[in-house]
């Protein structure tokens, strides 16, 4: 079997982390057990470009469980937990092409070996798959069943794609799964975000000015945490709806320029680039900690802060400091890129679970389906997303009530009025 890992010495300790995981994975236990049984994937192949974390791991299992072959690659050069790469490939027989801290010719060298086997559906997370796919390897595209799509970042290209004609195969966007978005990015960025910061830094929140660039779910989620420790939030947007439900949820709402005068952290979660820029490290105070939640590392202008720096040292594993022309100090964590996963574990599994259950449920409708599907971006069908719902609250213990045969009549009805 073809891989590339660090270490495969690690795969013990990465097989103790995948089952600690899945411990609070029920959702998808329950999925793999019925793929375990049915077969719904057999001789699929899948290509995955993922964070290589523990839930990842436990979404490969229950994918192989359903009889495919099932190929994995990085979706981020930082986000790779090496024992979790290890284990796959030893305890589960899984190819993994991913190593913590891979330069960027690693990286794509590493998504093109998970398309050198040819995949017939793609896991995305990000697009970079699927857009390598599409410059590098379009004779290959004709044999491509379906897609799936993770996050915020890649929903946003892919829909960009189709809009100009360019995209050649069916993806469904399982972010915008309600039981995704509403969960994974809200409290699963929320949490994680602050758990990357915190280890990074060790510095306390309480007090603290904590500016969060972008108030959509993860910005939402973001904020909910960090008043919750005490720091005082400030939102900036560009998005005028978005600006006012921040203000009614109580937080300071300002523009970038004015913010960076007065925050001691600063988030960005936009999915847009250059969102922190040369005047706003210019009017930092000294001190200040900045950092990204986005997918990308293009929201922290990194080129703008090293034309302004005169000195860069390592202070901390994930904290670099930067020494700028005016004297003052601004440090940066994870390189700008993913801090949750750079620096903490990502998601808590909790969260994960119901997000690598729509995942599985997609691919299996994408298997069933996938001569329909028109060359677009889909959105998760509403069954999958209700019955991953249900699943979890079964799960929990949790019994909700049931329209009686009245109350579904008059719902669907018009008859009754005053």
């Amino acid at each position: 079997m073809e891989f590339h890992v660090k270490d495969l010495s690690l795969a013990d300790d990465g097989l103790r982390l995948i089952e600690w995981a899945e411990m609070d994975m029920p959702v998808l236990r329950l999925i793999r057990r019925r793929f375990s049984e049915e077969k719904p994937l057999k001789g699929i192949k899948i290509g995955g470009c993922l964070h290589i974390t523990t839930e990842t791991a436990n979404l490969a299992r229950t994918l192989k469980e359903g009889g495919a072959e099932v190929y994995l690659c990085a979706s981020n050069p930082l986000s790779t937990k090496d024992e979790v790469a290890a284990a796959l490939v030893k305890h589960f027989e899984i190819p993994v092409f991913a190593v913590r801290g891979e330069d960027r010719e690693t990286y794509y060298s590493h998504i093109k070996a998970v398309l050198d086997r040819e995949p017939y559906i793609t896991i995305d997370d990000g697009a970079d798959l699927v857009t390598t796919l599409h410059r590098e390897r379009p004779e290959r595209l004709d044999k491509v069943w379906g897609g799936t799509e993770e996050t915020t970042t890649g929903v946003i290209r892919l829909k960009a794609m189709a809009k100009e004609g360019l995209l050649k195969y069916p993806i469904i966007a399982v972010n915008d799964a309600l039981t995704k978005h509403l969960f994974d990015n809200r409290y699963g960025t929320g949490q994680s975000t602050i758990d990357g910061i915190l280890r990074a830094t060790n510095r306390l929140l309480a007090g603290s000015v904590f500016v969060i660039a972008g108030f959509g779910w993860c910005g939402k989620g973001l904020a909910m945490r960090a008043k919750g420790m005490g720091a005082r939030v400030v939102i900036t947007e560009v998005d005028p709806l978005k600006a006012l439900e921040a203000v009614m949820e109580g937080y300071l709402v300002m523009s970038m320029d004015e913010a960076a005068e007065i925050g001691d952290f600063f988030c960005t979660v936009t999915g847009n680039k250059s969102v922190i820029r040369k005047e706003h490290f210019l009017k930092m105070k000294d001190g200040a900690i900045v950092a990204n939640s986005g997918h990308f590392d293009v929201e922290i202008d990194l080129a703008d802060l090293k034309s302004i720096t005169t000195h860069v040292r390592q202070i901390r594993k994930e904290v670099e400091e930067y020494t700028l022309v005016n004297g003052k100090k601004i440090y940066l964590l994870s390189q700008g890129r993913l801090v949750n996963l750079a620096s903490a574990e990502g998601h808590p599994s909790g969260v994960m679970d119901m997000s690598f259950a729509n995942q599985a449920l997609c691919v299996e409708y994408i298997v069933k389906n996938h001569e329909n599907l028109e060359k677009k971006v889909y959105s998760v069908p509403e069954e999958i997303d209700k019955e991953v719902a249900r699943l979890k609250l079964k799960a929990m213990g949790i019994k909700i009530d049931t329209l009686t045969p009245e109350q579904e009549k008059y719902l669907s009805s018009w008859e009754e009025g005053t």
